[in-house]
């Protein structure tokens, strides 16, 4: 009797995985992986048709680069503003967090979130939620390499 009861459980215990299996959402990494890589190629993309349309305007690389820079970093944060940016993040995932344009998105994303507390309470001492322990990063680690060029070179 006791084998009837553990063959009913896993009878009952496949049915079960099969009833899970059928209702589960199918994973869509192939289309995710293909939006990402879309909407991030279009994004440098427009970075290098900025930068070449700088260049040909007669700046230098380093400048076209520091101003194509300020342009997507405008446009982010313009975009995220305006509720654009979410709606691309949807679709893009993360394609849309390309470094520069990605950083803007979460700096204005976590100051708007604020802004109901005030410009100097909200925004300005929240602004940096997101950014802070990335900037504190950033400079630690540029410190440290800059350390160890001097040391070894």
């Amino acid at each position: 009797m006791n084998t009837s009861a553990d063959q009913i459980k896993k009878i009952e215990a496949q049915e079960y995985e099969d009833l899970v299996s059928q209702t589960k959402p199918k994973p869509t990494l192939l289309k995710n992986c293909i939006w990402a890589f879309v909407i991030g190629g279009l994004i440098c993309t427009l970075g290098q048709v900025i930068l070449n349309y700088f260049i040909g305007q007669g700046l230098t690389k380093l400048d076209a680069g520091s101003a194509t820079s300020v342009v997507l970093i405008f446009l982010a944060a313009l975009f995220t503003g305006l509720g654009w940016y979410d709606v691309l993040g949807k679709h893009a995932g993360a394609g849309s967090i390309v470094p520069i344009t990605g950083f803007a998105n979460a700096i204005v994303a976590s100051a708007m979130e604020f802004k109901r507390e005030g410009y100097v309470f909200g925004v300005g001492a929240r602004i940096f939620t997101v950014a802070g322990p990335t900037l504190v990063f950033g400079f630690a680690v540029s410190i440290l390499i800059g350390l160890i060029k001097v040391v070894f070179s």
